[in-house]
């Protein structure tokens, strides 16, 4: 490939003095009518155009990147020529860690970093298991008296009493969920609020003011040296660095409380409750991990993991990652300028036949038979690569695979209906409810 060949050798940038082909044209144009996902266009495009695609959603090029050493290059290579200019969440997350850029990213990453590796992680295990063992508890429950059960808002409940624990000390508590089911809310508003800031958050002032409400009470409680009975946790983390950083107002201690609350809750909900949902088409996985190894072998630990990865590959927790070519630049033997906005889509690449064979099957035992995943890191990204890949990933692997050790050996769900579709927001999330039953476990 000729390294100086332009981006406009692909045949579908507009104005480059080669004719757009009209059934591209029609594509977009159907798409920012709504007439369509993006994730659908973004299909199709690299469909007919490739892995690395050029086309225009608006006055500037965007280009699709999807090609496992191209993403590597952008992400991992080469963060300072691609950068993350804003977050689609802002509104709801403000300026914490994952919306974040230069300098402010960079401090804010280094403090949370040692939270969620080694030691760090160590001191959440047990908050973790009691969230799973409050759940197993709650699941027992349902399982004697028939009770029907919605398994999104299970795995929700769950996740976020693990992070509550976490960052407060505290168990989740009724009234602390009720309110908090407005982070839920707004996460899933977004991409449907107007354009205008003052208009998107008229929108969802109601969800913000009781997010807003709850993150007060608790920062304030826990300035006043209120410790939860499994001790200080996270956000006393982030108090402690106020009295020696000046950049830690109440404001940004809110908005990183709020970003991991979202980004410890919501990816792992939903990540739960997509593989209960493929457990239930694909019921053989359920008992090949169950039967990998006795309760609390690494044999069944790795098989359960398994289970999770498959599910991340299938639908990643982020699902798509813009950055902007800050610099002109050479990416996989063509020149992008500067200026160019980068779509980088883990979905898409987590389904490409070339890397994974019969990619929308559900098949855990890729993430365990020798060789059977691909060997480039740019294949398998579920949670981001390099510098800006989600702090949280030990943590969300993790918590997802205690509950899964306490309740897969135990229950099997039964669903009374399930979604046909999915939807694209901060997280690729089932559109609709997921109630279900509980069985006794096959033998």
């Amino acid at each position: 490939m000729d390294p100086e060949a332009s981006l406009d050798s692909l045949a579908h940038v507009p104005g480059t003095g080669r004719p757009v082909p009209e059934a591209e044209l029609g594509l977009v144009q159907r798409w920012r009518s709504g007439g369509g996902e993006l994730v659908e266009l973004l299909s199709q495009v690299r469909e007919r155009f490739g892995s690395i695609a050029a086309f225009r959603l608006g006055p500037a090029p965007t280009v699709l990147v999807t090609d496992p050493q191209a993403v590597q290059h952008v992400l991992a290579r080469h963060p300072e020529r691609y950068v993350k200019r804003s977050h689609r969440a802002r509104l709801l997350i403000g300026d914490g860690v994952l919306a974040a850029t230069g300098a402010a990213w960079k401090r804010q990453r280094r403090l949370l970093q040692s939270q969620f590796t080694g030691t760090g992680m160590r001191r959440y295990e047990q908050r973790i298991t009691e969230a799973a063992r409050t759940t197993a508890g709650r699941w027992g429950g349902y399982a004697r008296t028939g009770q029907t059960l919605d398994v999104g808002r299970e795995m929700r409940r769950f996740a976020l009493d693990a992070i509550w624990r976490s960052l407060t000390g505290h168990p989740l508590d009724d009234g602390t969920e009720r309110e908090l089911a407005a982070v839920a809310a707004v996460a899933a508003a977004l991409p449907t609020l107007p354009a205008d800031v003052t208009d998107a958050q008229d929108a969802v002032a109601a969800d913000l003011a009781r997010i807003d409400a709850v993150a007060r009470h608790a920062i304030e409680a826990a300035r006043g040296g209120a410790v939860g009975p499994d001790g200080p946790g996270l956000l006393h983390v982030l108090i402690d660095a106020a009295n020696e950083r000046p950049e830690y107002t109440d404001r940004l201690i809110r908005d990183e409380l709020v970003t991991l609350l979202v980004a410890g809750h919501e990816t792992t909900a939903t990540t739960l409750t997509w593989l209960y949902l493929l457990l239930d088409r694909y019921p053989a996985a359920r008992e090949q991990a169950l039967a990998a190894g006795d309760e609390g072998s690494a044999q069944r630990r790795q098989a359960i993991q398994a289970l999770v990865h498959e599910t991340l590959r299938l639908y990643p927790s982020a699902w798509i990652l813009p950055r902007h070519a800050t610099e002109d630049d050479t990416l996989a033997g063509y020149t992008v300028e500067a200026g160019t906005d980068i779509l980088i889509c883990p979905y898409l690449t987590h389904r490409d036949p070339d890397l994974w064979p019969d990619p929308e099957h559900f098949d855990p035992r890729r993430f365990i038979t020798p060789a059977g995943r691909p060997a480039h890191p740019g294949a398998y990204f579920p949670f981001g690569i390099g510098p800006r890949a989600c702090l949280g990933l030990q943590f969300a692997l993790r918590e997802s695979t205690v509950l899964l050790e306490h309740l897969l050996p135990v229950h099997t769900l039964a669903f009374s209906s399930t979604p046909t579709k999915a939807a694209y927001g901060i997280t690729v999330r089932p559109d609709g409810p997921t109630p279900a039953t509980l069985e006794p476990p096959r033998t």
